[in-house]
């Protein structure tokens, strides 16, 4: 917990929170970069909360693609692997995709379909399924694709795959992925992963499908260079990255800004009719931002994974027939719905569990049970976390084996401390990156296994971090938060994993209107006078939060939110995403 007085005096929000603003260096640089570059002083703040120097703040807003596209062959591997793509393109060889089941891996196969389309070329996708085969490669699946093709792309998957990718030694194997490597890798003919460990991590921010794509600038640049034309035009690929890389939770900073920024302009277009039949199914009638990438269209395309057919993901991103994009996107819309019903059981139950150990203020909250969907337990791991600002691990227990997702928080590295578990052998196999994990483990080590789990994250701090805090930008008024403003701010995103939205805080202001949206939302509007500003709170209407601001509306509160802009029916105004609020007391 930080020494520094709270935000607004907020010890204690309604949400059981501590608002903590600006550091006073911050404070000093959001000024300095606000003077150089001209810029409205919460924008500044903005880019100074990204360590942006005020020399390079005007650059920042408008990162180019072509300034921030790294050197393919910088990565190892990468002219092996993009050589024997290419001859395999030009020899029309059998070719094969084995790719991870959520929307990072279905982005990734998505864009080589879309890369071999033009060449005639329609590749064998096989993802496998969650339940019946886990995640990853596996020898029996890989056995069968050697047996019948001449080359397997694994794709956001196989760096830790060693006995399976020794059982398809009857073709080549390419590995594309980024999730940690071990200290011997696989037995393919390429490993390409900005994860390896003899990599130097500059590009360990890519998601997989980041990787893919630069893979294939360099199958494209040989295969001009070899005189071949009709590759894609490759910018029309970036709909896919940006989706895969707000989706998994990567870092957005570096060329990973530039592919979400691009990547967006490519998805308002509406020409990939995956995209545009999971949009209208899921009722999203404006052109989509990074929020909607990871909250709207990602879960929908992970749904098939989590809780139907596996592929569906995949088939859909892919396909270019209207009416099969549309067959599919109900399809998922459907399974989110009953995804999110599993989601809600299978969280209680956990949480219950939790508090119940009476350990939520240790570097490490977890919880197993019997019968739990596979499918969720990264969704649930991912809500446990945000409630008690810890990692978190959810496991299903079969009373043999138990096998789980783990989910961290900024600063704390959860895929590395399950590496180590497995290199320690306390459990079976494990891995992942930064903030997101899978493992397995018997049942029997389950408490060793997270004793120790619980040890290696304190290393790193976990067991410091404060009981729920809430970063706060800065003040905004009524008055102030117009259009322009928020349109200014947007440039300083995209916003997610190591660049979160900024959260700006109405001070004192009155409650002039609240009322229920939908089935569990709250639309209200506060402010003073002539100026008030609207506000969204979702899911709020039976929460502490939306029941202290439906019957308390005589006081005044502090609101903190995310300033967007709000185009429905046409009509473009500002609106506050409410997260928080506090009694505003003189």
């Amino acid at each position: 917990m930080t020494d520094k007085p709270a935000f607004l005096g907020v010890e204690r929000s309604l949400t059981g929170r501590r608002w903590v603003g600006p550091a006073p260096e911050t404070e000093r640089a959001a000024e300095a970069i606000a003077q150089a570059a001209d810029l409205p002083r919460p924008v500044a703040m903005v880019l100074a909360e990204r360590g942006v120097p005020p020399h390079e703040a005007r650059a920042f807003l408008d990162p180019k693609l072509r300034d921030l596209l790294p050197d393919p062959t910088s990565l190892r591997d990468m002219d092996r692997a993009a050589s024997r793509l290419a001859r395999a393109i030009t020899r029309r060889e059998r070719i094969a995709l084995f790719t991870d089941y959520d929307v990072d891996g279905a982005a990734s196969a998505a864009q080589v379909i879309d890369f071999l389309r033009p060449f005639g070329i329609t590749p064998t996708l096989y993802v496998p399924d969650r339940i019946d085969e886990g995640y990853g490669p596996n020898p029996a699946a890989m056995t069968d694709l050697a047996a019948r093709h001449d080359l397997i792309l694994t794709l956001d998957c196989g760096t830790l795959a060693h006995d399976a990718i020794a059982a398809a030694q009857a073709a080549d194997v390419i590995v594309i992925d980024h999730h940690q490597g071990g200290e011997m890798l696989p037995p393919a003919l390429a490993v390409v992963n900005p994860n390896r460990q003899d990599e130097t991590g500059a590009l360990g921010h890519l998601a997989a499908a980041g990787v893919v794509f630069l893979f294939l600038v360099r199958v494209r640049r040989l295969l001009a260079e070899a005189g071949h034309t009709g590759a894609p035009d490759l910018m029309s690929l970036l709909d896919l990255v940006a989706l895969a890389t707000v989706a998994d939770v990567v870092p957005l900073v570096g060329v990973n800004r530039a592919f979400v920024r691009q990547g967006l302009k490519v998805m308002a277009r509406r020409e990939r009719p995956g995209l545009a039949a999971l949009a209208d199914a899921a009722g999203l009638n404006e052109p989509p931002d990074a929020w909607h990438l990871g909250f709207v269209l990602g879960p929908r395309i992970n749904a098939g994974g989590r809780i139907g057919k596996a592929d569906l993901g995949t088939r859909l991103l892919a396909t270019r027939n209207r009416a099969e994009a549309e067959a599919i996107a109900a399809k998922l819309e459907a399974l989110n719905a009953e995804r999110r019903e599993i989601e809600a059981r299978i969280r209680a139950e956990a949480e219950s569990a939790i508090e119940a150990k009476g350990a939520t203020d240790g570097p490490l909250v977890w919880a197993a049970g019997k019968g739990w969907h596979p499918g969720v337990l990264g969704i649930v791991a991912a809500r446990i976390k945000e409630r008690f600002n810890r990692p978190s691990v959810i496991l299903v227990d079969d009373g043999t084996t138990a096998t789980g997702s783990a989910r961290s928080v900024a600063g704390i590295d959860i895929g590395a401390a399950i590496a180590r578990l497995a290199h320690e052998k306390l459990i079976l196999k494990g891995g992942g990156h930064r903030m997101a994990a899978g493992l397995t483990v018997e049942s029997s080590r389950l408490e060793a296994a997270m004793e120790r789990l619980g040890t290696l994250l304190s290393s790193q701090g976990a067991a410091a971090l404060g009981p729920g805090e809430i970063r706060v930008s800065g003040l905004v008024l009524p008055g102030a938060a117009s259009t322009a403003l928020v349109e200014e701010i947007t440039r300083a995103g995209p916003f997610g994993a190591a660049a979160p939205a900024p959260r700006f805080a109405l001070p004192a202001a009155a409650i002039l209107d609240v009322r229920p949206m939908g089935e569990n939302h709250l639309r209200l509007r506060a402010g003073e006078g002539g100026h008030g500003i609207d506000i969204v709170a979702f899911g709020a209407f039976d929460s502490a939060l939306g029941q202290t601001l439906t019957t308390r509306r005589d006081e005044r509160f502090h609101l903190l939110g995310r300033l967007e802009i709000d185009s429905w029916g046409g009509r473009r105004k500002v609106r506050l995403r409410l997260e928080d609020a506090a009694p505003a007391h003189d």
